[in-house]
């Protein structure tokens, strides 16, 4: 028999794709494309360059720091994806722990990223030459999505914890938030290869 009362109408849920996904994946595609015009100019540039790789009196770029970036931002997207599964079975406590963990993850990301830049802006600023533009550009650009996706997340996490409408059915936004995450992890991915091992190769 098919349901037609008011209640099972309000509770089946949609077809397809929702109107949120489908506008955060068309974000992450527009955003990736603005990322890979970055990274092509910085290749460009690089090997049009007749000279050594940074140019000028700049160093090949320390490893250490950037390592240990990489190696507290690609696991964030563990604990997305254990509150994301952990809300869709109704498991509010999975969220808000798999949130707070992303949280304090990207915002330690964050910390040793000013805390590089700290030590570059010693070396070379934004104005020193080509490198030093596409350097602070590509880096900061990426931080700033950091902090977008950082936004989100301790949004979520605000909401879980204030009673907000999550379950079983009501998971979108952590789905959303979960994308755009799993998209800054992988940016940084071509970051690191391209900024910091690309000029050891």
């Amino acid at each position: 028999m098919t349901a037609t009362s008011t209640e099972a109408l309000t509770t089946e849920l949609p077809v397809g794709r929702s109107t949120g996904w489908w506008g955060m994946v068309m974000f992450v595609v527009t955003e990736a494309t603005l990322f890979a015009c970055l990274l092509g100019s910085y290749f460009y540039l690089r090997f049009q360059y007749a000279g050594p790789w940074p140019p000028g009196d700049i160093g090949k770029p320390k490893l250490l720091v950037p390592l240990v970036m990489t190696a507290v931002l690609l696991p964030s997207s563990l604990p997305v994806v254990w509150a994301e599964h952990g809300i869709r079975k109704g498991q509010r406590w999975r969220l808000r722990a798999g949130l707070a963990a992303t949280l304090v993850l990207g915002v330690t990301f964050l910390a040793l990223q000013a805390n590089e830049y700290a030590e570059k802006l010693r070396e070379f600023t934004m104005t020193t030459n080509a490198y030093g533009s596409l350097f602070y550009l590509i880096t900061g650009f990426h931080g700033l999505h950091v902090l977008v996706g950082l936004t989100m997340i301790g949004w979520l996490l605000a909401a879980s914890l204030r009673g907000g409408s999550f379950g079983a059915h009501r998971h979108e936004r952590v789905r959303n938030a979960a994308i755009y995450w799993h998209f800054v992890d992988a940016v940084w991915a071509a970051i690191l290869f391209t900024i910091y091992l690309s000029p050891r190769l």
